[in-house]
């Protein structure tokens, strides 16, 4: 049982890391800020200039 768990637990890391690593980049690594509660924040900083 044991064996059996430890191996889902592995086989979900390799998953996740993969993921991550072919991902392509979010909107927060494009433009230095995310989107968040229907409101873009660079939109908001680029009316505030």
């Amino acid at each position: 049982m044991a064996k059996t768990v430890v191996s889902a637990f592995a086989f979900a890391v390799v998953v996740i890391l993969s993921a991550a690593a072919f991902a392509p980049g979010s909107v927060a690594d494009s433009k230095g800020c995310a989107p968040a509660y229907g409101v873009d924040p660079c939109a908001v900083q680029a009316g505030n200039n």
